[in-house]
C-alpha cells in the first residue's frame, strides 16, 4: 500500500517561503498605506496656494483662510483649523492691513497618527511672504517638512513651493 501526502520537509519549506514573503510584503504594504494617506497633503496645499495667489493678485494682500475662501479636508475644528482622520490642518493669522507681509506657518498639516516612519507629530507647512509687484501680489511660498521620512511620503509637496 502506497501512502500519498507531503513530507515534513516539504511542509517546512513551504512555511519558510511563506514567512519570507510575509516579511517582505507586510512592510511594503504599510508603506503604501502611509503614502496613500499622505497623498491628501499636496492636494490640500495646492488648493490653498491657488486661492492665496488669486487673492494676492486681486488685492495685493495675503488673506486669511476665511478671506480667501479656503477650507481644508475634514471637519472644522476651530476658526482656522480642520481635522481629517489623519491630519490636523491649521493656518496662522494673517494681517491683511499690511500689503508687504510675511507669515510663518500660514498653512500646516500635522499628522495625527504615525505614518510609516513619519512620526505622529510630523508636519508639512508653508511660510509665505508677500511683496509688492506690478501684477499685484508677489507671493513666495517656502515649503518645510518635519523630517525626510515625512517628505518622502508626499514628495510632490516640496514642488508646490514657488514665487508668483
Amino acid at each position: 500500500m502506497k501512502k500519498q501526502g507531503f513530507t515534513l520537509i516539504e511542509l517546512m519549506v513551504v512555511i519558510v517561503i511563506m514567512g519570507i514573503l510575509a516579511a517582505v510584503a507586510v512592510p511594503k504594504l504599510f508603506g503604501m498605506i502611509a503614502k496613500s494617506k499622505a497623498s491628501e497633503v499636496p492636494t490640500a496645499a495646492g488648493s490653498y496656494i491657488n486661492m492665496q495667489d488669486a487673492f494676492a493678485l486681486e488685492r495685493n494682500l495675503l488673506g486669511s483662510w476665511t478671506e480667501i475662501g479656503y477650507s481644508a479636508p475634514g471637519k472644522k475644528a476651530h476658526a482656522s483649523s480642520f481635522a481629517s482622520d489623519n491630519f490636523l490642518y491649521t493656518g496662522a493669522a494673517v494681517n491683511t492691513s499690511n500689503a508687504s507681509s510675511s507669515v510663518t506657518d500660514a498653512w500646516k498639516a500635522s499628522a495625527k497618527v504615525k505614518l510609516d516612519d513619519c512620526a505622529a507629530d510630523g508636519y508639512w507647512k508653508f511660510d509665505i511672504t508677500n511683496g509688492t509687484g506690478d501684477k499685484g501680489g508677489n507671493v513666495a511660498y517656502t515649503a518645510t517638512t518635519s523630517s525626510a521620512e515625512c517628505e518622502g511620503l508626499a514628495p510632490a509637496f516640496k514642488t508646490l513651493a514657488r514665487s508668483l
